[in-house]
């Protein structure tokens, strides 16, 4: 057993599909016991990189480790160790919810409990219905149920809340937190930023193949455009007369949405009284200020190129 911190490793990890790099001399590693993101568009390589730490694809070059292991040559240990759930589950229509989870237990050597993982996801009341006849949302609960059924040190979730009700979706969240308090590695991929805010201690960030940016959600949005503050107000503001009061060139303040103001410049708290002063002259109400952070959305978008399908 590896005695490396790192419950997943991918070092300069490159595959292709013809002339089509979906990742290109990746690298990044997962603490154990952490919970980590990655979010990236259609196209950016998220699907491939975790389906090679699965073992399902296998890189061109490179490397990929989980819990030290060789997803590819130690696929049968690692099966005892590692939870997959996907998005599309791949379940026997035709099967009960409790049929399930009671066959995937004989899978394993040491099972969870099925009925606790029932209540765990709340589907207990439909233990007994159909898998086709579940709802999006209840076939991601029983996904998510099945993927801890083995009581898994690491465990794989993609896009894990997607059809989920509001409520399904709290509960989903919760377990994820108790997993990382339990020790249990999580490597999941949202689409949702509110999500990866919410959950994960460190988020990767793919773009084309590559790593574009990499740590936590808060260290990502607080270091992003420092030397930027924005503010809402009413469209059309007199942008000349603003700059000047400022103190700053025309080209450094834009209105970019209407309403919304973008001023290239360091959020001092001259600046800021600035601002707040020629408002008050102009009589116009500030609706927010940002000064120096942005959310993790906007710095997705900026560093994806508006996360246009690849």
């Amino acid at each position: 057993m590896s005695l490396s911190q790192n419950a997943i490793e991918v070092i300069d990890a490159t595959k292709s599909y013809g002339s089509l790099r979906a990742t290109e001399n990746l690298s990044f590693s997962v603490n154990k016991g952490e919970v980590f993101g990655i979010l990236g568009p259609n196209g950016a390589g998220k699907t491939t990189t975790v389906e090679m730490l699965e073992g399902y694809r296998f890189p061109d070059s490179g490397q990929v480790r989980v819990l030290g292991l060789d997803p590819k040559k130690d696929a049968a240990t690692l099966h005892e160790r590692v939870g997959v759930m996907l998005q599309e589950g791949g379940l026997s229509p035709g099967l009960k919810v409790a049929e399930a989870l009671r066959l995937y237990r004989g899978l394993y050597s040491s099972p969870d409990d099925p009925e606790r993982l029932l209540r765990l996801v709340e589907l207990q009341d439909s233990s007994r219905t159909l898998i086709r006849r579940l709802s999006g949302g209840q076939r991601q609960r029983l996904s998510l149920a099945l993927a801890l059924i083995g009581r898994p040190e690491v465990i794989f979730l993609d896009e894990p809340t997607a059809g989920m009700d509001p409520r399904a979706r709290l509960v989903t969240w919760e377990i994820i937190r108790q997993l990382r308090t339990d020790g249990v590695t999580v490597l999941l991929t949202t689409h949702g930023m509110d999500e990866a805010e919410s959950l994960c201690d460190r988020v990767a960030i793919l773009d084309r193949g590559a790593l574009v940016a990499i740590g936590s959600p808060r260290d990502l949005t607080t270091r992003a455009d420092a030397q930027e503050t924005r503010f809402t107000a009413q469209s059309e503001l007199d942008l000349v007369s603003l700059a000047i009061a400022l103190g700053i060139e025309r080209v450094s303040l834009t209105e970019y949405q209407p309403g919304q103001y973008s001023v290239a410049a360091e959020p001092t708290p001259d600046l800021i009284a600035r601002l707040a002063i020629w408002l008050r002259e102009q009589n116009v109400r500030l609706g927010t200020l940002e000064a120096g952070q942005r959310s993790l959305e906007e710095v997705f978008l900026r560093l994806t190129g508006e996360g246009e399908d690849r």
